[in-house]
């Protein structure tokens, strides 16, 4: 199985780059709805600081790489038969790791790169439910995460794509990457 994982800090682009795989018709896994299984399962509301405190509570309590296991056990069950998966959402090298040793070494990581700035306009314009609401928590966000690794993790991608330009741009460049590196 080839794996494609995608990487990047909040708004960076990562959910408009599963929008090109998902045009490309292939199957995309998002770790973070398995923040969200455990977030909703303990009666939580989907707000930055409930999913950030359950994510910081099982990194801490079961390993950096929780989240990643999680992950290749919903792999395992419902896509275990594909050539290819999308992983989004990586946020440390242990999860590399793991879905290495889990998954196999046909691993290719592409990083999402936009500007603070950027990047903040484009939270505070698409509030989705576990979106931080100020400038002040988006920066506690930013923080959260890379203290999750999550610059270790920008150090060893394959790929790193900017994203700081226009959105159909951005679609091209993930839809010629995608291809090429489907033809591999």
């Amino acid at each position: 199985m080839k794996i494609i994982a995608f990487t990047g800090m909040p708004c960076s682009g990562k959910s408009e780059a599963v929008t090109i795989a998902k045009e490309l018709k292939i199957p995309v896994v998002r770790m973070g709805d398995a923040v969200w299984e455990e977030t909703k399962q303990r009666g939580l509301e989907l707000t930055d600081k409930n999913v950030g405190k359950i994510a910081n509570e099982l990194r801490e309590t079961n390993g950096k790489d929780i989240w990643a296991r999680r992950t290749v056990e919903k792999i395992h069950v419902s896509l275990s038969s594909v050539e290819c998966v999308i992983i989004d959402g990586i946020r440390n090298v242990e999860e590399i790791d793991t879905f290495k040793t889990m998954l196999g070494h046909n691993f290719i990581l592409i990083a999402i790169e936009a500007s603070d700035e950027v990047r903040q306009k484009r939270v505070l314009q698409r509030k989705r439910t576990d979106d931080s609401s100020s400038l002040k928590d988006i920066r506690a966000r930013d923080q959260r995460e890379l203290g999750w690794g999550l610059g270790k993790v920008f150090a060893v991608a394959d790929i790193i794509v900017p994203n700081d330009g226009r959105v159909e741009d951005f679609h091209n460049k993930i839809k010629q990457i995608l291809k090429d590196v489907m033809k591999r």
